[in-house]
């Protein structure tokens, strides 16, 4: 089923009249409706530029738009750089593309597309909350949550080394084409997470978590600390570090960091991928890059890849997902061009053009945009991203939610969560001690 495509005329007309019809003449002669210029992440598959391109000169070509777009690199904080530099000059693309983070630090600057979504929402169903907590601020969405960009970081582990060696069928327990074995998903928790984790270690096949400061850490970690409830700062902006839940996180912690690799607390982004690939380990928690490296690189090892949901905890099976999002500057030169450029960008058709041309690797944010094909069809093995976007009973989650978004955004940055670890299992520190630190270093975001 395909939703229907918008014009820029369309998105001219306020909310309440959102499933109503606007007249307004047609638009005639080329580059009629003005110019444009936007900004697009330079995904790293390679195939998705052209597929990006393709569509907006569809749209251009249309709506009879002079376009020009440009395609940023996160290497080198490029796109931050960017985004940085044509918010303090007030001048440059009218569209540009956010990182999950950063909307919060251009808020004043980008116009509100409060309008768009609540367009988007009506046809797509419920935008995941986790987009709102990073893009809607005092009420209003500064910006576009979109899937180009916004992965998840579920399980990927070896089929034949978890059957081997933990006694897990991963792919009976998380079937492609089919719903969940709901007696082994039952016992897919923490605690025989940990076990699985033991027996692979044993064998010389050690899982894969990294636990520096860098955002695959800090993210894989947050959604273990939500599943168990355990929450630094409240939505108040009061610290509660020093509490049970948080305790019961940092013991299982000193009991799972020793069957792990004992570099992890240096690996970067990229070191979990580089240790799955290499044949080292049995699992990371991931998006399918390391899947599609191993196609590339490991065409053995890719075979035996099986991408699925992480272990629940006490609050449930929790996901870290990672929104990416679309803006508008408020000193864009033709807003109206810009809305309908991204409410054309954001129907279903143009958003599983996108997708299949990243091989399934980016994560629609609605309801109704988890049911696209790719993820079944995508191999070798067949099915094995069948399980990779978020159903059934998993929740996605922002680390360091739900506090207030100013000192979420210092945890985060910091890597708070992963330093209170390295205290508990590094350093010898006791868990009360070290609550101590992190309970002073929180003290501080919230000062500054």
């Amino acid at each position: 089923m395909t939703g229907p495509v918008l014009t820029r005329r369309s998105v001219l007309k306020t909310t309440a009249l959102a499933t109503g019809a606007l007249a307004l003449p047609f638009v005639h002669g080329a580059h009629a409706a003005g110019k444009l210029t936007a900004f697009f992440w330079d995904h790293p598959t390679p195939s998705v530029p052209p597929a990006m391109r393709k569509l907006c000169e569809t749209w251009a070509a249309r709506e009879k738009v002079d376009l020009q777009i440009d395609f940023v690199s996160t290497n080198g904080d490029k796109i931050l750089l960017t985004l940085a530099a044509e918010g303090q000059a007030r001048s440059g693309h009218d569209v540009v593309t956010i990182p999950s983070w950063y909307v919060s630090g251009q808020v004043e600057r980008l116009e509100p597309v409060d309008d768009l979504i609540a367009q988007l929402t009506q046809q797509n169903g419920k935008i995941d909350r986790t987009a709102e907590y990073l893009g809607k601020f005092d009420g209003h969405w500064a910006a576009l949550p979109v899937s180009s960009g916004s992965p998840t970081l579920p399980a990927c582990a070896r089929i034949d080394l978890m059957q081997q060696h933990a006694g897990i069928d991963i792919t009976k327990m998380y079937p492609a084409g089919a719903p969940p074995n709901a007696e082994l998903t039952d016992k897919w928790n923490w605690e025989n997470f940990l076990i699985a984790a033991r027996k692979c270690f044993a064998a010389g096949y050690p899982f894969g978590l990294p636990l520096g400061v860098t955002a695959d850490s800090v993210d894989w970690v947050g959604a273990l600390f939500a599943s168990y409830g355990a929450e630094l700062v409240d939505r108040d902006g009061n610290i509660t570090v020093n509490s049970e839940p948080v305790k019961t996180v940092l013991d299982y912690f000193k009991r799972l960091v020793p069957v792990l690799p004992p570099e992890v607390f240096a690996w970067d982004n990229a070191s979990n991928n580089r240790y799955l690939v290499s044949g080292k380990g049995s699992l990371i928690l991931n998006p399918p890059s390391a899947w599609s490296v191993a196609v590339r690189d490991a065409p053995k090892i890719a075979e035996q890849l099986w991408t699925f949901p992480p272990p629940k905890g006490p609050k449930g099976r929790i996901e870290a997902g990672i929104p990416w999002y679309w803006g508008i500057w408020k000193f864009a030169q033709n807003k109206p061009a810009a809305k309908s450029l991204l409410m054309f960008l954001s129907q279903r058709s143009s958003v599983e053009a996108l997708l299949n041309a990243s091989h399934g690797y980016d994560v629609p944010l609605y309801d109704k945009f988890r049911d696209f094909s790719i993820w079944a069809e995508e191999g070798p093995p067949k099915g094995t991203l069948y399980n990779y976007p978020p159903r059934g009973d998993v929740e996605l989650s922002i680390s360091c939610a739900p506090a207030p978004h100013r000192m979420a955004n210092q945890m985060y940055a910091q890597g708070t969560m992963t330093k209170l670890i390295a205290r508990c299992t590094q350093r010898g520190e006791s868990i009360d001690k070290a609550i101590t630190w992190a309970e002073q270093e929180i003290e501080g975001f919230r000062r500054a």
